[in-house]
């Protein structure tokens, strides 16, 4: 991607800063956070040793390419890149409803006045996230997966008629296609066929693959109801406040859609720790074509961020090598 990447200091956000705390915040410095691929991520420190967070939603802030950051504007495709400060709002909005933790806002604006961008101030939630945690003292933070579990409940009880976006369903909107599992395998075909021609081991079972994905498609039976997922809830979207609450971040994939699409990534990014979160009743059918899927999409989405400036790169390639090697496994029944 083509874009100067810009410096962001002190002098770039003070006006952020006064106008979402007030003058008797002095700003003394900015330091920016790791992650963050679509949008810049930075804590703001003050002279009284307070903190805040700023999101800025710009294109010299986004390390996708190109074609995948214009794919940001089509809201009606579910998994185009959950990224702007719409969505950010709307899911806001549904998580506070629901009584679901998330950073407070200080600020949200649109105006341009004081960033040539949007921008959000947000709380910053003293402390490690859970994945850190977790690795430290899984005990320490049994009450938070039991809260955690608690508000995933919340978030599957909170249904609606229609798939896509909480900003385009609440305004009204329809997503393309026909199902949930229709989007799930055209996406997973797009996949497929894009880590078949970056990887010879993909292309050598493309055609396989492309045929139990459509097997496993097939025997999905249709939904009319879904649940609110946030899309990509890895224990690094989940901080842990002073009180043990589980504080979602990275919402602005908040949609509805299947619950089963969420718990798949929860199986993978939570491992062992997932047990704290299942609670049953889940689609067996879908859990298997959508693990495939989700193994596909981890496959591709990281090669295609490859393509870019992403700084950390060793670690992308990690991602990518061993979903592919579960993909593989997958087609020798090794199913996880």
């Amino acid at each position: 991607m083509d874009v100067a990447r810009k410096i962001v200091g002190r002098d770039h956000l003070a006006g952020v800063a006064r106008a979402a705390l007030g003058a008797e915040h002095r700003l003394v410095g900015v330091s920016r956070l790791r992650g963050g691929s679509k949008k810049g991520v930075y804590r703001l420190t003050f002279e009284d040793d307070s903190t805040a967070i700023v999101y800025i939603w710009d294109d010299a802030e986004n390390y996708w390419p190109t074609a995948d950051a214009a794919n940001a504007e089509d809201r009606a495709d579910p998994f185009s890149h959950a990224s702007g400060i719409e969505l950010f709002q709307a899911a806001h909005r549904h998580l506070n409803t629901l009584g679901i933790r998330t950073p407070r806002i200080h600020l949200a604006d649109r105006s341009r006045s004081y960033y040539p961008a949007d921008i959000a101030v947000v709380e910053d939630v003293p402390g490690e996230n859970l994945e850190t945690l977790l690795e430290q003292n899984p005990r320490s933070v049994e009450t938070t997966l039991t809260r955690l579990a608690e508000a995933l409940d919340l978030m599957r009880r909170h249904t609606a008629p229609g798939f896509g976006k909480v900003a385009l369903i609440d305004n009204g909107g329809l997503s393309h296609g026909r199902s949930s599992e229709q989007v799930v395998l055209d996406r997973a075909l797009e996949d497929l066929a894009e880590a078949s021609w970056r990887d010879l081991r993909i292309a050598g079972v493309r055609d396989h693959l492309e045929g139990v994905l459509r097997s496993l498609a097939g025997a999905v039976r249709p939904r009319s109801e879904y649940g609110l997922i946030h899309g990509e809830l890895g224990p690094d979207h989940v901080l842990v406040d002073r009180q043990g609450q589980p504080v979602l971040i990275d919402i602005e994939g908040l949609m509805f859609f299947d619950v089963e699409w969420e718990h798949v990534f929860l199986r993978i990014r939570f491992g062992e720790h997932y047990q704290r979160l299942d609670r049953g009743g889940l689609d067996e059918q879908r859990l298997t074509f959508y693990t495939l899927a989700m193994r596909l999409s981890l496959v591709a989405g990281p090669l295609r961020l490859l393509d870019g400036d992403f700084p950390d790169r060793d670690f992308m390639r990690g991602i990518v090598e061993y979903n592919l090697r579960q993909v593989l496994a997958f087609l020798s029944g090794d199913v996880r």
